[in-house]
């Protein structure tokens, strides 16, 4: 999509609203992948067992009027799984 952000090396660590859960972001500030991240753990459903997915929070833009899109808008606490479950 030409209007989307580019995610690069360099900005990151600057788009303040990317989730520390992101592994971009992650990757970026020399964390690594979590153990819960689908790559490590083996399993898609980590994400959701430890409340980072976006499974059951999101609407597709076309069930919303575009007038609308801006009271569907969320922004979800900064919070990190523990380290293991």
């Amino acid at each position: 999509m030409p209007d989307c952000i580019k995610l690069t090396p360099e900005n990151i660590t600057e788009i303040k609203w990317i989730p520390t859960t992101c592994a971009y972001r992650r990757l970026a500030e020399g964390k690594g992948l979590a153990w819960w991240h689908p790559l490590v753990s083996g399993d898609p459903q980590t994400v959701v067992d430890v409340g980072v997915s976006v499974k059951g929070r999101t609407f597709s833009e076309l069930d919303i009027a575009p007038g609308d899109w801006e009271n569907h808008a969320v922004d979800w606490p900064e919070w990190e799984p523990p380290e293991e479950l």
